[in-house]
């Protein structure tokens, strides 16, 4: 782990970078996972699927070449570290993903899409974190969390692993591991090269979908690399624990974390994940002032009530599933992680189900 100031600026930058991709290339999972059933629109979700494959391949390529280091605080010591899989909590992952995409729709953006929707200025955006934060807080150490905790005594072992990845379904070792990832990642660029990617920018000067699936990949895998080597602990992309970090921060000038906390200015203190989170946004509003597209936008009343409540659903899903749509959907399955397999094809389900009820059945009748 290096100095502080260095473990800053690496999260900063990271984060800087995650915005910025974002919102050049609309990067939003509801939106994604949505058009597929509401316009019959397979584009966002192609580029999903393309920074899995990136993502799974460069992650587990990093790990398996033993770059993935980070130093001892108390010692000095070089310690190899490794991609972190969350335990397979069926039950959990499940009602958890189901509440969090359900809340997606909702609130109007996924946990990643509104945390750039504030760098564009779109005021529903504040409101969704802060209810969000709520929902976090409430399932871990609220009204929810005897609810939270009853859900993850239901755990199931895979090839004896409470951890287990994809690849464990088949056997143990190297082998079945690239074996399994090559078989999966054939499949999926076999659909993905059908929707003719293209890498570069559109017209109007926004990334392709292919190559903002592209990019989301390689920051991911960057993400665990910068997080172990400069932040003392593998973290990768995530938003929800990162989020209950920085609002502890800000209310109690510390993240109630275990993970290390550094010090800015002798001023603020935080992990490595709080100084991640709070510069997303402000690379979504380098690239939406830089296009000409901030701007202060206040919706209706009823709007922010919405954005409100279906923020709440997804800070207690994303708490109950173990993370969020980049948590698990890229950042986990980039691990193999089963658990977070499963936790992002319940978030698909419950988004599906709320993008049915609010949008499509309403047009029926």
């Amino acid at each position: 782990m290096q100095g502080s100031f260095i473990s800053i600026i690496s999260a900063i930058l990271l984060g800087l970078a995650l915005g910025y991709i974002l919102q050049r290339g609309r990067f939003c999972l509801n939106s994604a996972f949505r058009d597929i059933i509401f316009l019959e629109n397979m584009t966002m979700f192609r580029a999903y699927l393309l920074s899995v494959v990136v993502a799974i391949i460069g992650s587990n390529l990093i790990q398996d070449m033993g770059y993935m280091v980070t130093t001892s605080p108390q010692t000095g010591e070089i310690i190899h570290t490794q991609l972190l899989r969350q335990n397979f909590l069926p039950l959990a992952n499940i009602l958890g993903g189901f509440l969090f995409g359900m809340g997606i729709v909702l609130a109007g953006g996924c946990a990643s899409g509104i945390v750039f929707r504030l760098g564009e200025g779109q005021a529903a955006a504040i409101i969704a974190i802060i209810g969000f934060f709520f929902g976090v807080v409430m399932t871990t150490d609220g009204i929810f969390r005897p609810l939270h905790n009853y859900l993850k005594t239901f755990s199931y072992e895979i090839g004896g692993m409470q951890n287990p990845a994809f690849w464990h379904l088949f056997g143990q070792g190297m082998t079945v591991k690239w074996v399994s990832i090559f078989v999966l990642s054939l499949i999926i660029m076999v659909y993905v090269f059908m929707g003719k990617p293209k890498f570069g920018l559109t017209k109007t000067k926004t990334f392709t979908w292919a190559l903002t699936g592209l990019m989301v990949g390689l920051l991911t895998m960057a993400g665990w690399w910068i997080s172990s080597y400069y932040g003392g602990f593998p973290r990768g992309l995530a938003i929800t624990t990162p989020t209950r970090e920085l609002f502890n921060s800000l209310l109690y000038n510390s993240s109630h974390s275990p993970f290390q906390e550094f010090t800015f200015l002798g001023i603020f203190r935080g992990t490595w994940g709080v100084f991640f989170i709070f510069s997303v946004p402000f690379g979504a509003f380098i690239s939406a002032k830089s296009r000409q597209e901030f701007s202060w936008k206040i919706p209706p009343v009823g709007q922010f009530l919405t954005s409100f409540g279906g923020s709440v659903m997804m800070g207690v899903g994303a708490v109950i599933a173990g993370g969020c749509n980049l948590g698990h959907g890229v950042t986990g399955v980039s691990t193999g992680a089963v658990s977070s397999i499963i936790a992002i094809t319940a978030i698909v389900m419950g988004n599906w189900t709320m993008s049915y009820f609010k949008f499509i059945r309403p047009t029926n009748f």
